[in-house]
């Protein structure tokens, strides 16, 4: 029996040496015992040297990343296992969702990008003044080892302050230039309020829009241990008692829509209860005012239920507004012409967009495309999830910076993340929007990018025929 044993928490690397080693001297599930120690011998050191790399599916690679930071002990040997077997000879496993071992690890792997959820939404910082000095400060408890998956979130969305995340786990340290280490923390007193934390309030109670508003699923996707840490909590059974009223009266307000009001039964199914088909929702998006400057109507998604793939782009342009379908301009010609050369048939994906209504400003006669803001993309995040969630599609592929930032909940740079990845929705791959193709001036350059974009579009099918 072979002893392995790895560093507490999510040890990525230790676990490929593991599989490096093991695969090298074919060592199988059944003669490995995992275990984790806070001073772990080194698999080197068994081994006497660095072993070659192992050549696995891009999929395999994707989940493994997931699977380390979740708590179960059995983490690495259900992974080992998983990998002995597609070394020998079930190259298609995970393709096979009634298999036991895939079973277990999906679920396993949704419950750590639910995990990272919960921290990029729910983590509020606080601020703490010592000696002068001024410093952010969060409390989080995650369930699972995220740190190192959910933190750069953090980095990039406020790299202009000092902070601190602390955890049972860990905690992270942010001094304008580097993000530091620190061992597991205790919660400290986060309870008294400033100025900053009023003026949070009261910009929640601004953004606050009823129409969107679902107390259920306010509940289910935002537990209330997480409510002692965020300052808005206090307002919100207070927001949420005067809904289905405020809806009514935003809506006679709105210039845009003089003359729509939303039937009851919609208001208190927006407000109340989540939407029972995806009918219904289309139903509710249709009747509520654009959250964007401009657009005559919301442009919903069309497709199959259940389609191998769903694409996600940006919002509407000007032709799509006007005949109130997704990708039919200058960029959905665009892309159907990359679904036709990557084999994929338009009419068995579904295709949507992240922002549901035209964004423009009037130059003459013209309405030129404005890009939404990332505050614009989450007020219209929740009807993407609900929309995806009705479609279940096997893969959801995000075109752009905008439709990846929507389906991550994080910002995305195309140009070192395109390719597959893991949303909270589900397996996914990430490209560039076709329109981006039309703006490249440079023919040559034109053709190679769209090609790239084709090549991304096969791995998308390709994926979607393994995803469960």
């Amino acid at each position: 029996m072979t002893t392995i044993e790895l560093k507490p928490g999510a040890d990525l690397d230790g676990f490929r040496s593991a599989i490096r080693w093991l695969t090298a001297k074919d060592v199988s599930p059944a003669e490995v015992n995992w275990r984790v120690s806070a001073l772990p011998d080194t698999v080197l050191k068994l081994n006497g040297a660095v072993a070659p790399p192992v050549v696995l599916p891009a999929a395999v690679l994707q989940l493994s990343k997931i699977i380390v930071c979740h708590r179960d002990p059995k983490r690495y040997a259900l992974l080992h296992s998983l990998i002995w077997r597609i070394r020998h000879g079930e190259r298609h496993l995970l393709e096979v969702a009634s298999d036991p071992i895939v079973n277990r690890l999906s679920r396993m792997r949704k419950a750590v990008a639910r995990d990272i959820h919960h921290m990029h939404a729910y983590l509020r910082f606080h601020r703490v003044r010592n000696e002068g000095s001024e410093r952010f400060v969060a409390w989080f408890e995650p369930q699972h080892f995220i740190l190192d998956e959910a933190v750069p979130f953090f980095v990039s969305r406020f790299p202009s302050f000092e902070w601190s995340i602390l955890t049972p786990i860990g905690a992270r340290h942010w001094d304008l230039h580097a993000l530091t280490c620190g061992g597991p923390a205790q919660k400290p007193d986060l309870s008294a309020q400033d100025d900053f934390e009023n003026a949070w309030i009261d910009y929640y109670r601004s953004t606050f829009n009823p129409a969107r508003t679902n107390v259920k699923l306010m509940q289910a996707e935002m537990p209330k241990k997480y409510w002692a840490n965020m300052p808005e909590a206090a307002a919100i059974p207070e927001l949420v008692r005067g809904a289905a009223d405020r809806v009514q009266s935003m809506l006679a307000a709105s210039p845009s829509m003089p003359n729509t009001r939303i039937p009851d039964r919609a208001v208190k199914r927006s407000t109340n209860t989540t939407p029972a088909s995806l009918e219904e929702l289309n139903a509710i998006i249709k009747a509520t005012e654009p959250f964007v400057a401009g657009g005559r109507t919301a442009v919903l998604g069309e497709g199959p239920m259940r389609p191998a793939i769903a694409f996600v782009g940006e919002q509407p342009g000007d032709q799509e507004d006007l005949q109130g379908r997704p990708f039919v301009g200058p960029a959905g010609q665009v892309f159907d012409r990359a679904l036709a050369e990557a084999g994929i048939s338009r009419e068995e994906a579904y295709v949507t967009n992240a922002v549901k209504h035209f964004k423009f400003t009037e130059r003459g006669k013209r309405r030129i495309h404005q890009k939404p803001t990332m505050g614009e993309i989450k007020h219209y995040r929740w009807w993407l999830q609900e929309e995806l969630s009705f479609v279940r599609p096997k893969l959801v592929v995000a075109l752009g910076a905008s439709a990846a930032f929507a389906l991550a909940g994080r910002p995305v740079a195309i140009t070192r993340e395109r390719g597959p990845m893991t949303f909270s929705s589900g397996p996914g791959v990430v490209t560039i929007h076709p329109s981006f193709i039309l703006r490249i001036e440079d023919a040559g350059a034109a053709d190679q990018e769209f090609k790239r974009f084709v090549a991304d579009l096969r791995v998308a099918a390709e994926l979607s025929h393994r995803a469960a």
